[in-house]
């Protein structure tokens, strides 16, 4: 089994939303390969590397991916995904934006929001505000799966994964970044709260 994993970023450093997603897809098994598609971001492919349990970085650099626009990193996972048995990222904004996609154009479930791995094909997630704890099985060839990463420890560090460029899948022009307003919080962010 052959796992593609969405590394979260910002083209300078990775998330520790994608160390929690890396400890969720190696409960799942295989080999887990981290995509960081950006624009610049070979810091952030060198940190994946580092993450135990990757096997291969793929990079695709390219501007269309610099911002994270749900159309050309669909386009580019699907380019991608023939390889691959399971396609995983954190429930972020934006692999909630990718992701449903990606299954989508697959034809295939996507299992939203898992927070336990039971085998290869079964997973829990939370369902009625988390009053409830379902159990989901997914006959599908291929999987595409969102993590609640709070669910999860971040994988450590010590590895030293190959890494490789892919082509990119280009940018169709059907969404356009404008701007980006980052509004300052006290607060923890909602994904490790």
């Amino acid at each position: 089994m052959t796992i593609l994993l969405l590394a979260e970023h910002d083209n300078k450093a990775l998330s520790e939303q994608t160390a929690k997603v890396l400890s969720a897809a190696t409960k799942i098994g295989g080999d887990v390969h981290v995509l960081v598609a950006g624009s610049g971001a070979s810091a952030v492919a060198d940190a994946a590397a580092k993450l135990s349990g990757v096997a291969k970085v793929l990079v695709a650099d390219d501007a269309a991916y610099a911002h994270g626009l749900s159309e050309p990193l669909t386009d580019l996972i699907v380019s991608l995904a023939g390889g691959y048995d399971v396609v995983i990222g954190a429930a972020t904004s934006v692999a909630k934006s990718v992701l449903p996609r990606v299954a989508a154009l697959l034809d295939v479930m996507q299992v939203s929001e898992i927070i336990e791995v039971v085998s290869a094909d079964t997973f829990k997630r939370p369902i009625y505000a988390g009053n409830a704890i379902q159990t989901v099985q997914s006959s599908d060839a291929k999987k595409v799966i969102t993590v609640r990463t709070a669910s999860f420890a971040a994988a450590p560090a010590g590895g030293s994964a190959a890494i490789e460029a892919v082509a990119s899948a280009g940018d169709k022009g059907v969404s356009t970044f404008v701007s980006e307003a980052i509004a300052a919080s006290e607060r923890p962010e909602l994904t490790a709260a």
